[in-house]
């Protein structure tokens, strides 16, 4: 009795002290990176965005998995605030935006969720630049939401439901609510903190990280626990819906344009982008040698499919302007 005493004290001190040394590495990593837009409150959540650029039309711009807003900070919105009102957002529940349950997790929800911020920052029907998740998220969007969607420039994106997850993300498959909790809350960020050298070059292989991504890729914003149990609904809760609007991308009918890798280890391009194109053969896809990560990689070629994607709306509205007369 006195050993299974000595036994569940033992464990419940480890599990204190794992709480402890995430919460303090929560606290440095939000010290290092703090939040630097702004905030709106809509139906519980807290959406954290900037806003940036000129009077042109809207570009937002969506990051994936496991992501934030920081993922694009490789020269992107720099280059298309020229021309472009450039709005960044960290997904509900990713980067310093919360949701309050995993019922927000769904595309559906998130999708409603931006929505009313596009609308609520009078956006008007914005090209949506999404990556990885980010790129389900805009067809989420514009499927569901058409009146604040002119086009979608998909970087990389998750399309269709994927048969196998690649091991590195199993960690990521937790069921129970009550289970990613108490991982978030204990092994996840010491295990962040060893095995993020080796995630991180998977991301991106076969390219390589450049070596302030922790940092200007807001990186270190994953080892908080509220980022991991994020990015664990999002994975779980995306299987269950992304059938439902793999049905209904034939019915798009607004400028698109697709950048895919072929070399991409966490997506196949040929299961989400050539089979996109077999849905709706309006798409137009490029591929390029490279990996996932190509905000951060190619930044200049994720910026000429958002220009192209501006140029066919402009001549899509001088079409139907003419067709009016």
């Amino acid at each position: 009795m006195a050993f299974f005493l000595a036994l569940i004290f033992f464990i419940g001190c480890v599990v204190l002290a794992l709480a402890w040394f995430t919460a303090l590495t929560a606290r440095r990593v939000e010290a290092m990176l703090p939040p630097r837009g702004r905030f709106m409150d809509i139906d519980g959540q807290r959406i954290h965005y900037t806003d940036t650029g000129g009077s042109g039309p809207a570009v937002v711009l969506i990051h994936g998995l496991a992501g934030n807003m920081l993922n694009f900070n490789y020269t992107m919105p720099e280059k298309l605030a020229a021309d472009f009102r450039v709005i960044a957002v960290d997904r509900p529940g990713s980067g310093y935006s919360t949701r309050p349950d995993d019922a927000s997790a769904t595309l559906a929800a998130q999708a409603a969720t931006l929505a009313t911020l596009f609308r609520q920052l009078e956006l008007g029907r914005a090209i949506l630049v999404g990556h990885s998740l980010g790129g389900a998220l805009s067809l989420a969007l514009a499927l569901d939401h058409p009146d604040c969607v002119g086009g979608l420039a998909l970087i990389a994106p998750l399309t269709h439901t994927v048969e196998k997850a690649p091991t590195e993300f199993n960690g990521l498959l937790i069921r129970s609510r009550v289970w990613r909790k108490i991982v978030a809350w204990t092994v996840a960020t010491p295990g962040g903190i060893l095995g993020g050298a080796k995630l991180l070059a998977f991301a991106f292989a076969p390219d390589v990280p450049p070596a302030d991504f922790s940092t200007r890729g807001g990186g270190l914003l994953g080892l908080r626990p509220s980022n991991f149990y994020a990015a664990s609904s999002d994975i779980v809760a995306v299987e269950d819906v992304l059938p439902g609007y793999m049905a209904r991308y034939h019915a798009l009918r607004i400028p698109m344009a697709m950048l895919y890798g072929r070399g991409d280890h966490l997506l196949d391009f040929r299961a989400q982008g050539e089979a996109m194109v077999e849905k709706n053969p309006a798409l137009e896809l490029e591929l390029l040698e490279g990996g996932h990560m190509l905000p951060v990689t190619v930044p200049d070629r994720c910026v000429a499919i958002v220009r192209r994607v501006a140029d066919r709306m402009k001549e899509a509205h001088i079409s139907r302007a003419q067709d009016a007369f």
